[in-house]
């Protein structure tokens, strides 16, 4: 009994494999072979769930878009603060003396494109409204099917917005120890990478729309054409830029004059100087792009309004001339003369522009439905057909034109930071004045098309009459 042979049975535990089924051995009905092949088909099933399986562990490695977006968030404030801190350290190694009039010429330098990237950002939430309001900003502006969106503007608003204080940060760090060859050459190296990828001939780094933005400034520039509603919408922006354009002017002359970290452009009456005849006259340069090309639209269209357009671009330059004419005449004769008629003329161009803009560029009987979106929204239910923004817009704009005229007058400009702060203003300003103005634009376009469907109508109509009494006939 203990001593003999122990044969297990075949549907022992013992003789199967880990996770295998039982085989049960049943002569009469020859149930083995059916044991064997649940078993092959149990291994395939597992291994088609592991190899299902293994991509579901490879997603599960990768991070989450939230995630990924909150690191670049973080990392983006870190270098924030990596810019402050270093910016206001090497600005407390020098003296006091020295402080402020570097700063002045730092944000020289780099005011204008710090200006850009505040119009570039503004300009993305334009075009994401224009998006949730189904208002085909391709369509008023004539743009191609590789126009760029909101996303990707604000993707170059973001580029931007690392590289120009990565570079002033550099510039004020090489500038306050010593370095002052390598700290002169940060401002420029910027300018000539700007200018290289505006003009990159390449298919990189958006090509068609460089390529419409530097043909509607030649557009601009030179109106030899008819106006499009692009020609003078990028026109009225850059009229409210001209502070940009001014010191752009200024930087690249000292760049040119290598005059960039020295004292030698402290000197008012320098070719660089404050007192510079070229500032005038590149601060009116949009005002008159501007002019002429009310006057080719009067000459296309014989409309006696865009004289009077005209007009109001007109009335800036007064503004600009007579008080650069303070640091070129005597002081009593500013005084008692030019000063009086700068004032007048500045209230004229204020009230002037004030009303172009409520009665003209906006149109009241549709105001702020460019807010309406397609889908429910915070913002669209705070700013759609409330009455507090009809107060606010007129508010700002009506102050914001009289702060404008403070920014033209170049006797004005002593503070760079209350400069700099107008001149956000102004831009501001106008990133309000484009949701309406498009908004403007977009209603008289379905105006006409609604028009031209009807007259369409009319003539089938009209058809179909004619058809019916020459049967009966």
């Amino acid at each position: 009994m203990f001593g003999g042979l122990v044969t297990a049975p075949s549907n022992s535990p013992h003789l199967r494999k880990s996770g295998s089924r039982p085989v049960v051995f049943d002569l009469a009905t020859g149930e083995v072979e059916n044991g064997v092949e649940d078993n092959f088909s149990h291994s395939m099933e597992t291994n088609d769930l592991k190899s299902a399986s293994t991509p579901m562990s490879t997603a599960a490695m990768m991070p989450s878009p939230i995630l990924l977006w909150r690191f670049k968030v973080l990392l983006f404030f870190v270098w924030g603060f990596s810019c402050c801190k270093i910016g206001w350290d090497s600005v407390m190694r020098m003296s006091v003396d020295l402080r402020d009039l570097f700063l002045y010429e730092a944000f020289l330098y780099y005011n204008p494109l710090l200006l850009v990237t505040l119009m570039v950002w503004l300009w993305g939430i334009n075009l994401w409204v224009f998006s949730q309001a189904n208002v085909s900003y391709a369509k008023i502006f004539d743009l191609d099917q590789n126009h760029l969106t909101h996303r990707e503007i604000w993707k170059c608003a973001t580029w931007m917005t690392i590289i120009v204080p990565t570079s002033m940060t550099a510039y004020l760090y090489l500038y306050s120890h010593g370095e002052v060859s390598l700290a002169a050459s940060q401002p420029v190296l910027l300018y000539c990478a700007v200018v290289m990828i505006l003009i990159f001939p390449f298919d990189i780094f958006y090509l068609s729309s460089r390529y419409y933005l530097l043909r509607t400034l030649w557009r601009i520039v030179l109106p030899l054409q008819a106006i499009s509603f692009s020609d003078f919408f990028v026109a009225d922006i850059l009229t409210s830029m001209a502070k940009v354009f001014s010191d752009l002017e200024r930087s690249v002359c000292r760049m040119v004059h290598r005059q960039v970290a020295t004292i030698a452009w402290f000197e008012a009456d320098s070719v660089c100087g404050s007192h510079s005849l070229a500032i005038p006259f590149v601060l009116v340069l949009p005002y008159l792009f501007r002019f002429f090309q009310c006057l080719r639209q009067y000459k296309d269209t014989g409309e006696k309004t865009t004289l009077l357009n005209a007009l109001k671009y007109s009335t800036a330059v007064p503004v600009i001339f007579l008080s650069a004419l303070k640091y070129h005449v005597f002081p009593d004769r500013w005084t008692n003369f030019y000063r009086p008629l700068w004032l007048i003329s500045g209230i004229l161009n204020s009230l002037y522009s004030f009303y172009w803009d409520v009665t003209r560029d906006w149109d009241w009987s549709s105001f702020t439905r460019i807010f309406k979106f397609s889908k429910p929204h915070v913002f669209s239910h705070l700013l759609y057909g409330r009455k507090w923004v009809y107060f606010w817009v007129m508010g700002s704009n009506l102050v914001l034109r009289w702060a404008w005229t403070y920014k033209l007058s170049a006797h004005l400009r002593h503070n760079y930071l209350t400069v700099f702060a107008v001149a956000a203003l102004e831009i501001f300003r106008r990133f309000q004045w484009v949701f309406f103005r498009v908004e403007n634009e977009w209603n008289k376009m379905n105006s006409k098309t609604n028009i031209q469907l009807s007259e369409k109508d009319l003539t089938e109509e009209e058809e179909k009459l004619l058809v019916s009494n020459e049967h009966n006939v």
